[in-house]
């Protein structure tokens, strides 16, 4: 579960966090001791005022490539976070290795997909294309965020195919082949 939230924090940094903080406040997820802070109200309404603010810079021309220089290093601290918070029955420091490893790795390359994807949007369309590109990134939160909680593995499965193709399809857009 820690894993697959973390990379829907490579997607959008806020919104696993707030869909973290309302599942725990409804009693569907349990975190780890210490970060029992993240299921209460004050912090759901934290986390939810920055969701709708860092979703809706996306749609700003210009101010999304500003948001993807500040949500990279961003993502991967949450991924980090939401790794640790949901690690329940290890040792502290099988948590935290696990955490920064896995959870940060897979929220940076994730955030690297999304962060290649929108330059290519931008060369491509000039940027016309962004706005699809981020309800595309939003959507993949989402539903990586509530698949997370609901069914852990089959979303680490998918995101995993999910990380796959993206890194190819990228992959021949950087080194310049085609399929």
């Amino acid at each position: 579960m820690g894993i697959a939230l973390s990379a829907a924090c490579g997607f959008r940094v806020f919104v696993p966090l707030a869909i973290m903080s309302i599942a725990s406040l409804t009693g569907y997820l349990t975190l780890s001791p210490g970060f029992e802070w993240i299921g209460t109200i004050p912090s759901l309404v934290a986390f939810g005022t920055a969701t709708i603010l860092e979703v809706s810079g996306y749609y700003i021309p210009w101010v999304d490539h500003l948001l993807d220089t500040i949500a990279t290093p961003a993502a991967m601290l949450a991924g980090i976070v939401v790794s640790a918070s949901t690690f329940v029955e290890v040792s502290p420091m099988v948590r935290w290795i696990l955490a920064i490893v896995a959870g940060g790795g897979v929220a940076g390359i994730v955030q690297g997909a999304t962060v290649l994807a929108r330059w290519k949007s931008t060369a491509v369309s000039a940027g016309l294309t962004n706005p699809i590109l981020s309800t595309a990134e939003l959507a993949g939160s989402l539903v990586t965020s509530l698949l997370a909680i609901a069914v852990p593995i089959l979303c680490l499965i998918l995101i995993l195919l999910g990380v796959y193709l993206i890194s190819r399809s990228a992959g021949r857009f950087v080194f310049g082949r085609h399929p």
